[in-house]
């Protein structure tokens, strides 16, 4: 396997993490950046483009490629899923560092439809830390109609809350983005899409879209579901029985929020990639991600998004203990994940957030280092996924830690 790239004097153990990702846990294509203090440390991509082009005999990913098969490229993007999510709470964030949303105001206070079925006392900020009370939809959405703006904020301003917002969290994995989304065009008169493209990736440079112009398809990576490698013992990594009886189960809050969109759209369309879903289509190079990140916590080429007390927003833990929708402890701040057992960042103080079946992208202001990391190969992990675990750990190791 060759790995593409290069990594600062210190940073070589992210190299080493990064090949046995292809060696031993079945990366197909991939990539990571880390930044740190607003200059790049890491830069590696290696595989191939396609998934499927990487399929070995036993079905969990070989090292070795078809001749013919199109590389993983420096330029490679990728569909990130959940990892969208941290971009679009920064929109939120950034709309009140400018006094134009208030994250203490009710939802309806914008959106007055949403006020409906008890929803009228749901704030912004419970909006941002999963605590909105509606995490499904009695009625899932098709993928043509979770597209169009218009019919998926009538559906969830319809929608009966499942516990009364505020008063606990649990993680809205689709709806998400059709709150958020619906909340800057409410205040902004443009999507969301427009506003990270003109407000966020224009000005830093970013390979980043919520909503993918029809110039950069031939860009992306084709996705595909892979295997989890055999542990130790030839036993397989098995998550908790109550994670796994949730997610069997059609009537659980787990299984609902994940199907709010249903059938599950084709993630290598591109007609999905070009829809604006800002919980779960953003597209992204792993550079782009880490660049956001960066930009969050420090300045970078000479730009800076959130002010400290934008960042202090962020990773001030909002909701923590068990989650309603994934059923394990989990640790919001305004928007973003914060480090935790269900999602370990680097570190105390670290936020960002991870996508369902291996992307990640957070921030660490103590120690400067914003990270990214997208993959074409989707394991079953939602906040873990031990790919992207071993190339954090191998940052920790680079920084001494």
């Amino acid at each position: 396997m060759d790995v593409n790239g290069t990594v600062a004097e210190g940073f070589e153990p992210v190299r080493a993490a990064f090949l046995r990702n292809f060696e031993t846990l079945g990366d197909r294509g991939a990539a990571v950046a880390v930044y740190r203090d607003g200059r790049k440390v890491v830069d590696l991509w290696g595989g191939a483009k396609d998934a499927t082009a990487a399929e070995g005999a036993d079905g969990a990913g070989a090292t070795g490629f078809p001749a013919d098969a199109a590389p993983w490229e420096h330029g490679t993007a990728q569909v990130v899923r959940s990892a969208t999510k941290g971009v679009a709470a920064a929109v939120l964030l950034l709309l009140a560092q400018r006094g134009e949303l208030d994250l203490d105001a009710p939802v309806g206070h914008h959106w007055p439809e949403f006020k409906a079925r008890g929803k009228e006392h749901a704030l912004v900020r419970h909006v941002l830390a999963h605590r909105a009370g509606v995490p499904v939809l009695d009625r899932p959405l098709t993928p043509a109609e979770a597209a169009d703006p218009d019919v998926a904020a009538a559906a969830v301003a319809a929608q009966t809350p499942a516990w009364e917002p505020g008063n606990d969290h649990g993680y809205h994995a689709q709806t998400y983005g059709w709150l958020t989304g619906e909340l800057v065009r409410r205040v902004t008169g443009r999507s969301i899409g427009a506003w990270i493209a003109e407000e966020i990736a224009g000005p830093l440079g970013l390979d980043l879209w919520v909503g993918l112009p029809d110039a950069e398809a031939g860009r992306v990576g084709r996705v595909a579901p892979i295997e989890a490698p055999a542990a130790d013992g030839g036993l397989r990594l098995r998550p908790k029985r109550a994670v796994s009886e949730a997610y069997a189960d059609p009537s659980s809050l787990t299984r609902r929020a994940f199907a709010a969109i249903t059938p599950q759209p084709d993630e290598n369309d591109p007609a999905y990639l070009a829809a604006v879903l800002p919980a779960s289509n953003g597209v992204a190079t792993a550079d782009g991600l880490a660049r956001f990140y960066a930009s969050l916590i420090g300045e970078v080429d000479g730009v800076r998004l959130f002010t400290p007390e934008s960042v202090a927003l962020a990773r001030a833990e909002q909701s923590a203990g068990p989650d309603r929708v994934l059923v394990v402890h989990t640790r919001f701040g305004l928007g973003y994940m914060l480090h935790g057992s269900a999602s370990p960042l680097l570190g105390d103080g670290s936020f960002g957030h991870p996508g369902r079946g291996g992307s990640l992208g957070f921030a660490d202001p103590g120690s400067g280092i914003a990270f990214g990391y997208v993959t074409n190969g989707f394991r079953q992990s939602v906040t873990a996924d031990p790919r992207a675990q071993a190339l954090v750990r191998a940052v920790r190791t680079a920084l001494g830690e």
